[in-house]
């Protein structure tokens, strides 16, 4: 029988958002191909930096089973190297004791195609158009922004994932409305349809696939695991999002409706390991404190 990753969290991410190769990507860009095939041989036993990306990888890769101790998490590395010049990443994969096994390298082409191959839960990219394909073909991806590393706590061994609500764990309906109608238009709107579930956005898939992860924990002393719902959403729009939730039978174990203002003092207090958000604005102030991905999709992102 083949091996299969049925059953377990599936991570698929690129070389540049798991490690730092902006030196490397610059080289690519200013002196072409084989200036950069040559400079990463030339450098092929320097470990490289340590991506955006990166602590986040790590504390998944050390998830076990706590009946069977197998691993929880499957991490792919998929790239757009070809396999010589992804040689360098996978010597400092193993530099860095990285369980990671299994490389798809695609010599230039978007390597979003071979995200079905390997059933991924998510795709995490530095290249935006990369990722934009990605959602386009319904898989939970964002792009890793360069900017601050993650900031070790010594008071929590947890995993923290945070969501922004609309056009991400939901789809942008509401959004839409936002933005062509107004702000009491929308509110009115939410308020009438409170009970009816939303549509699903683009993570509602891998937060589920969290969700049952945490459920393999339920009984453990610790979790490993934490979620939280980041939105610009208040009172009396924050309803629908805690009912449609309840109604997908999935959940979050924090959420914050802010009503607009900044999220990155809350998402500095809550500390993720990531945050996702479809808006460009908040992703900007929010990878200052905090490793942040955007979801390049929905209303916001829509070209004029």
């Amino acid at each position: 029988m083949p091996v299969t990753l049925e059953g377990k969290l599936v991570i698929a991410i690129s070389s540049r958002a798991l490690f730092d190769l902006d030196d490397s990507n610059k080289i690519f860009e200013e002196k072409g191909e084989d200036e950069y095939t040559a400079y990463q041989i030339e450098h092929e036993n320097e470990v490289l930096g340590q991506g955006v990306a990166f602590p986040l990888i790590k504390r998944l890769l050390e998830l076990r089973n706590p009946e069977t101790n197998e691993d929880m998490v499957e991490i792919v590395l998929v790239s757009k190297n070809d396999p010589n010049t992804g040689l360098r990443v996978l010597n400092s994969i193993e530099s860095y004791q990285l369980n990671i096994t299994r490389a798809a390298f695609s010599r230039g082409r978007t390597p979003y195609k071979y995200l079905k191959a390997f059933n991924a839960d998510l795709f995490l990219s530095a290249n935006p158009d990369d990722v934009k394909l990605a959602l386009e073909n319904g898989y939970a991806s964002a792009t890793i922004y360069t900017g601050t590393p993650y900031r070790e706590d010594e008071n929590f061994d947890e995993i923290r994932i945070a969501f922004d609500g609309d056009a991400v764990i939901f789809s942008d309906e509401s959004e839409k409305i936002y933005q062509e109608k107004g702000l009491e238009e929308f509110k009115r709107f939410e308020k009438e349809n409170r009970e009816i579930p939303m549509a699903p956005g683009p993570f509602k898939a891998f937060l589920t696939a969290l969700n049952n992860l945490q459920n393999v924990y339920k009984n453990a002393d610790k979790k490993p695991i934490r979620t939280a719902l980041v939105t610009a959403r208040n009172a009396p729009a924050h309803a629908r999002a805690i009912k449609t939730l309840r109604e997908w039978g999935i959940g979050v174990d924090e959420a914050f409706f802010l009503g607009g203002l900044d999220k990155a003092p809350i998402l500095e207090s809550f500390n993720p390991h990531i945050f996702f958000d479809d808006q460009h604005t908040y992703c900007i102030t929010a990878s200052k404190v905090v490793p942040t991905g955007h979801v390049p999709i929905g209303v916001k992102n829509s070209r004029k």
